[in-house]
């Protein structure tokens, strides 16, 4: 299954760090924060290492955005808690994080006949519509996610919870063109 050279691209998560925050003085601490309140409600956060994005809302949430994995997504939020903490703001200890997200790219390494697959698949999961976007959309109940299948045979995953789904997305898609001799 590993041979469709499948990436995780981004993984968007969100916890609750404290039980309120003072966006204002977040601004003023952390280097390249940006808060407009007038634009946007939220604080954006910009970290390298790992690479990550962060929401930062006065009620005390977080969405993490921007991962290329769970476990660097455990890390920044750690990372962001202790310099939070650094500046005198208190957070909550071992925060519950939920993956919302996980977006992740896949190529089944075969030139793909979309018009073929949209009738094979059948018309009530997907959406086809070449004027308006080259992909085919493909939604699958089980693993819940949404595939978007290209005729250069690469897929984009999206809507998966867990690495897992991504793969099991995948392999969905593989099995069902393989049954039908389109791929």
């Amino acid at each position: 299954m590993s041979d469709y050279n499948i990436k995780i691209e981004n993984v968007v998560a969100s916890t609750k760090l404290a039980e309120e925050f003072d966006l204002t003085k977040i601004e003023a601490e952390f280097e390249g924060a940006e808060y407009n309140k007038q634009k946007f409600p939220g604080l954006v956060y910009r970290v390298s290492d790992p690479k990550a994005a962060f929401l930062v809302f006065t009620s005390g949430k977080v969405v993490c955005t921007g991962a290329k994995n769970v476990d660097d997504v455990h890390t920044v939020i750690g990372n962001m808690a202790k310099k939070l903490n650094d500046i005198g703001i208190k957070t909550i200890e071992d925060p519950e994080i939920t993956v919302q997200n996980i977006v992740a790219s896949a190529d089944l390494q075969a030139v793909l006949n979309l018009n073929a697959i949209a009738i094979g698949l059948g018309l009530e999961n997907i959406e086809y519509e070449p004027e308006q976007f080259p992909g085919l959309v493909y939604r699958i109940d089980d693993p819940k996610v949404v595939v978007l299948i290209f005729s250069s045979g690469k897929l984009v995953v999206t809507g998966g919870k867990s690495p897992e789904n991504c793969e099991q997305g995948v392999e969905v898609v593989r099995q069902q063109l393989d049954s039908m001799g389109l791929l």
